[in-house]
């Protein structure tokens, strides 16, 4: 493996979570907005989800990762992270695109909240027919 750079900034997104990454070489500590990936991720789902990329290119415990990240909810920011964390590795090394690109990590996920339409409950719910 050939590694180019220690110091990596990269950029992930989701939705409208929008996550800053710092990734260096360390002990795999992960801090979000300041906190520990303990604290500011309560359920472990969201915590699996930022570890996905560490875990399928074997690096877990190699790089420190620093997050801010703003904007979206709970799960959002969590896939945020994990593309910012992948976009960083494949600078750090560019052997790892394949793989992650393989697990969907890569493509920034398109699907965005639909807006709501006049004379519409919300996007799509019509008011109730009534016939009489």
């Amino acid at each position: 493996m050939t590694e180019k750079r220690q110091n990596v900034s990269a950029t992930g997104k989701r939705k409208s979570a929008v996550a800053r990454i710092r990734i260096r070489t360390g002990t795999g500590a992960v801090k979000v907005n300041g906190r520990s990936l303990e604290d500011y991720f309560g359920r472990p789902t969201s915590r699996m989800i930022i570890q996905q990329p560490f875990e399928l290119t074997e690096t877990v415990g190699r790089y420190d990762v620093m997050a801010n990240v703003s904007g979206g909810g709970v799960a959002a920011q969590a896939s945020a992270i994990r593309h910012g964390i992948t976009r960083a590795l494949i600078d750090v090394n560019p052997e790892f695109r394949p793989p992650l690109k393989r697990a969907g990590y890569v493509t920034r996920d398109p699907r965005e909240v639909e807006r709501k339409k006049y004379g519409r409950h919300k996007a799509r719910k019509r008011p109730q027919y009534s016939k009489r």
